[in-house]
């Protein structure tokens, strides 16, 4: 087991990651920005360093910094946490080169499936089922028309590099197909480089279901069920729950093996993510895979009752995963809604500043919540909304319910606006209670007839 682990992250999950560390005797470095000299992890970590101004790219996203701060503190690994640097096969190819351990899987796996196109082709070898589309990049439009009117309209026009909703473009009919294709392809172009774009059927609604697969060294693959994620506003997620209450038992045990032949094909290790759309025939299509740790990870601890996170160390330090598919037991039901400082009376505009006074409703049986903030604490404008994460496990899916309605209304984060109400009215939904919702009911039904409270 590694000595000295270096957080390369902010907020929650860096606090989530100091926690597992100090437990399994690991000490710790985080790194900070200037904007984070307050912040909860600089303060439970072993030691901290300063890498930079409040921006990310100055700071979280300086991989220069980073890497000297892991050498200077002689750490031997470094844990990117989500978002930032977790994702970048650069990075995790510098830190091997420094003979600093990446913990996650190798940079050939992200590459691998960071290229859409790429991912798709390993996938359908693996024989994972993807969404009806083109088998490779799309040369001009004239092949983009032929697939199109094959797989039938709506269709999705995505980049191969494809991130951050940059050039992707949904087209409703074939007029507007030549015009889309070549803005994406410029968009993308200037974007990531590579104006590689392809075409997928589009797929709703539907249900967004995702597979937690861990991997170890030895060629060892198993999955920890599935999520439901299907509740998202602009394609962001606002609150997960496992297991689904659409999947059979016999339905599960599909869609972990069609996990477990996706992460084989790219020899997988660590914690990560295999994403699907389930279409309202029960038909689930791959949609990409997460080379990382997720927001959502702790429902699937909540269920299966193993921590992902001390399993991700344990792994990269070289370690069996000492689990077998037969292990995995799902037990009752978990529930996460995400906290964020923002206004949903103002289009969920962010919303920074002090808190006055705090309380987390993290007292009961079965109530987690995990969170960087403490009362006195300065939200800093600069990163995501994001400030806690309320998870609660039942011994079914309504004991799951209520106690989450119970939890929200014990919240109290004064001097910060968040959308706290909002979840509580969400959850408290005769659709969401019955389980009966896709992709497009919080955007197309919810938001339509709700009112914040002023």
């Amino acid at each position: 087991m590694f000595s000295k682990v270096l957080i390369a992250n902010r907020g929650e999950i860096a606090v989530r990651i100091i926690r597992a560390c100090r437990e399994l005797g690991i000490q710790t470095v985080a790194v900070y920005s200037e904007a984070d000299k307050e912040a909860l992890h600089t303060e439970l970590a072993d030691e901290a360093i300063c890498i930079g101004p409040a921006k990310a790219a100055d700071s979280y996203l300086n991989v220069q910094q980073i890497l000297s701060a892991a050498i200077v503190t002689k750490a031997e690994a470094i844990h990117p946490g989500f978002g930032f640097l977790s994702e970048n096969s650069r990075f995790a190819a510098m830190c091997e080169e420094c003979n600093i351990v990446f913990i996650g899987p190798k940079s050939e796996t992200i590459d691998a499936m960071g290229n859409k196109i790429n991912a798709r082709r390993l996938m359908i070898e693996a024989e994972v089922p993807v969404i009806p589309g083109s088998k490779g990049a799309i040369s001009d439009v004239e092949e983009a028309l032929t697939i199109a009117e094959e797989i039938g309209y709506p269709v999705m026009l995505k980049a191969a590099a494809g991130g951050g909703g940059k050039g992707i473009r949904k087209v409703a009919d074939k007029e507007a197909l030549p015009h889309h294709f070549a803005s994406a392809q410029q968009e993308a172009k200037a974007a990531f480089g590579n104006d590689e774009m392809y075409i997928e059927k589009i797929i709703y609604p539907a249900r967004h279901i995702e597979v937690q697969v861990l991997g170890d060294s030895f060629g060892n693959i198993i999955h920890l069920g599935e999520r439901d994620c299907s509740l998202q506003r602009n394609n962001q997620k606002v609150l997960e729950e496992s297991p689904s209450v659409v999947i059979s038992e016999s339905k599960r045990a599909e869609l972990g093996e069609a996990a477990v032949r996706a992460a084989q094909a790219v020899g997988y290790r660590n914690a990560g993510t295999i994403e699907f759309l389930m279409a309202d025939t029960g038909e689930f299509y791959f949609m990409e895979m997460n080379t990382r740790i997720q927001v959502e990870h702790p429902i699937t601890e909540m269920v299966t009752n193993i921590d992902l996170v001390k399993k991700q160390l344990e792994v990269a330090s070289g370690e069996p995963l000492g689990l077998t598919q037969a292990d995995i037991k799902m037990t009752g039901a978990a529930i996460e809604c995400r906290i964020n400082a923002e206004n949903p009376a103002f289009n969920f505009a962010p919303s920074p500043g002090k808190i006055n006074n705090l309380f987390l409703p993290s007292g009961g049986l079965g109530v987690r919540v995990d969170s960087a903030m403490y009362s006195g604490y300065t939200i800093p404008p600069y990163y995501d909304s994001m400030i806690a994460k309320v998870i609660v496990h039942g011994e079914n899916r309504f004991e799951a319910l209520m106690k989450m309605q119970r939890a929200l209304a014990e919240l109290v984060t004064d001097g910060v606006i968040t959308n706290a109400e909002f979840q509580m009215d969400l959850i408290s939904h005769p659709k969401v209670i019955a389980g009966d919702y896709t992709t497009a009911f919080l955007q197309e039904e919810f938001l339509p007839n709700w009112t914040p409270e002023q």
